[in-house]
């Protein structure tokens, strides 16, 4: 935001005029700072909000204030399967939703950090082949039964190693090819044409139920949302996002060019190579649990940059705010449009934000990136 600055004056007055100016910032300041404070909290009231009535909602109706209260009394007495709601929540429920919420802050943020390393508008998960290197080792254990784990986790392990290889490659190519990061991204473009290419060979091969399970895992979804895997996720998140955070000034020195972050004492490159590794492990964590939910982690940065700016010490955190809550609200609205039956959530994830994210662009009319 560009203060309205007040004329320079002339002959005296110039102590007065320097104090103007610092009530001028001072204000503008602030009044950025608000702006960004009452986006996060109304992120989290939509968060609190949607996913009372996600754990409200399903074959045996609780009401909003009942599950808040049986979550409360949970927490302070403990759990019991004597009573079928709190099993019901415990097992079915909450799961899902926690599982939303990390997913969705770990997209977000993995966006936000894919976004300023590249310095282009166009950097996500999807768009460097991450998704599409898991869908593939996902493919591969659902339909010819091999991977890199055991049984139960046959499917999630594989696409947590494919997942990691576009990032490995990329890494290679900045590392010895000292690539730019125009490279790096069309690098990664070419590798989910590669991986798609591969994946749409074994579905033409595959037997009916293999197809069928592997085409519901490509269209990402929540309800094999486990406590254990919930806890990996959360651990994940919890190193990495405040490294993250850490760097994100060097994100903001990035943004004006390797040669300008280099005169301010940064080293993009090294910068770079761990920002890059730090999001790919939240994208690989994320996408071995859910399936490949697409469109979060493009979007979020976006519209959060609309409201609050490119300042990425607080673009990063706000990013997965609404990326949880964007995902919550989804997996709401997928499993009540045509209940009982329940949608894949990336369907509704694409359908939803598709278009809010164009009416938000036609109707932005200043410059956002």
């Amino acid at each position: 935001m560009t203060p309205d600055w007040p004329a320079y004056p002339t002959g005296t007055g110039r102590a007065f005029f320097k104090m103007k100016q610092k009530n001028v910032l001072r204000n503008a300041y602030f009044k950025n700072y608000r702006q960004k404070m009452m986006m996060i909290t109304a992120m989290l009231i939509l968060i609190c909000l949607t996913a009372g009535i996600s754990l409200s909602h399903g074959s045996m109706e609780i009401g909003f204030r009942a599950v808040w209260s049986m979550l409360w009394q949970i927490c302070t007495e403990g759990y019991t399967d004597e009573d079928p709601r709190q099993t019901i929540i415990m097992v079915l429920r909450l799961p899902r939703v926690v599982m939303g919420a990390l997913a969705g802050f770990g997209l977000g943020v993995a966006g936000a950090v894919f976004q300023g390393v590249l310095r282009n508008p166009l950097a996500s998960p999807t768009t460097l082949g991450v998704s599409a290197a898991a869908g593939l080792g996902a493919a591969l254990a659902l339909i010819f039964n091999i991977g890199f784990a055991g049984k139960n986790f046959l499917v999630v392990g594989n696409a947590f190693v494919f997942s990691m290889i576009p990032a490995m490659v990329i890494f290679s190519i900045a590392r010895f090819r000292q690539a730019t990061p125009e490279m790096m991204i069309l690098s990664g473009i070419g590798m989910f044409y590669i991986f798609g290419a591969v994946t749409s060979i074994l579905e033409f091969l595959a037997a009916q139920d293999a197809l069928k399970a592997m085409v519901v895992w490509l269209m990402g979804s929540l309800g094999r949302a486990k406590w254990g895997e919930i806890m990996i996720t959360a651990i994940v998140l919890g190193i990495s996002t405040p490294l993250v955070i850490w760097r994100s000034w060097d994100l903001n020195l990035m943004s004006l060019g390797d040669d300008a972050a280099k005169s301010l004492g940064t080293n993009p490159d090294r910068s770079r190579l761990i920002l890059m590794a730090i999001a790919s492990l939240i994208t690989a964590t994320v996408i071995c649990f859910t399936g490949m939910i697409g469109f979060i982690g493009l979007v979020s940065p976006h519209i959060c940059r609309m409201f609050i700016g490119a300042d990425n010490r607080m673009l990063v955190p706000v990013s997965g705010v609404f990326g949880a809550a964007f995902l919550i609200a989804s997996d709401l609205v997928s499993r009540t449009i045509i209940s009982p039956v329940i949608i894949p959530v990336g369907i509704i994830t694409s359908c939803v934000g598709g278009p809010l994210f164009l009416y938000l662009i036609m109707t932005k009319k200043k410059q956002y990136w």
